[in-house]
């Protein structure tokens, strides 16, 4: 499953990059040497970034949404008991293992699969929303535009992608060598969506609690047209 090829609604197969092979072997070995309920990221609550996004109305009603890195499934699951469909896809196959086992026990329907977030198994405009908690920023820095492409490609115009990711300024650990800046995540994303609303505090806390790593809370929306030339 892992190794589909997206298709959009042409039928034309993605053209984008793929991930490295490399980082896919690092995910998968990080899933089958550790527990997921031990992993530093894990929480078995939702983000409160999501939470907020939810009781916000940001998403509409019973719209389908897409958890981009979905990890063990705890956002997907508390948007499945909200009433969304959901689709959740990462690409370590531990991950979906146990997000499909969390999701069995808590007699909860999602479409969890193992797959790549630059070639996107689903078609052209499927999703009327997305998040991203924790995947854009473990990306390399040449592959964010690609992404942000492929992602606006399955949403449709207009749609609301909620984003979470760790701030430049953070200097602590865990957390990814890679730390955008707000100007660095811009230009990766800007092309193709619409900056509604951007946010700095803490976030992700890690597995003792503390006060929490810095971390950058973004609403976007999927542009229905071209980004407009620069004056």
């Amino acid at each position: 499953m892992g190794e589909r090829t997206a298709k959009g609604s042409t039928g034309r197969a993605s053209s984008g990059p793929a991930f490295p092979e490399a980082h896919r072997r690092q995910w998968n070995e990080t899933y089958r040497a550790t527990h997921y309920r031990k992993l530093p990221w894990f929480s078995p609550r939702p983000s409160d970034w999501i939470v907020e996004t939810v009781r916000s109305g940001r998403w509409r009603k019973g719209a389908r949404i897409l958890d981009v890195g979905c990890g063990a499934g705890s956002n997907s699951l508390y948007l499945a008991r909200r009433g969304f469909r959901v689709s959740g896809i990462d690409i370590a196959e531990g991950a979906i293992q146990a997000a499909r086992a969390r999701a069995i026990a808590a007699r909860r329907t999602v479409d969890f699969q193992v797959g790549d977030v630059l070639r996107l198994p689903y078609p052209d405009g499927e999703f009327g929303g997305a998040l991203d908690i924790g995947c854009f920023h473990t990306l390399p820095i040449s592959l964010r535009r690609a992404f942000a492409k492929e992602l606006a490609r399955v949403l449709k115009p207009g749609a609301r992608f909620v984003l979470s990711f760790f701030a430049r300024e953070y200097a602590g650990t865990p957390g990814p060598p890679h730390r955008p800046s707000l100007e660095e995540a811009t230009a990766a994303l800007e092309e193709e969506f619409l900056f509604r609303e951007t946010r700095y505090g803490a976030g992700f806390r890690g597995p003792k609690g503390g006060r929490g790593a810095a971390v950058y809370f973004a609403v976007l929306e999927r542009r229905a047209g071209p980004r407009p030339p620069p004056m």
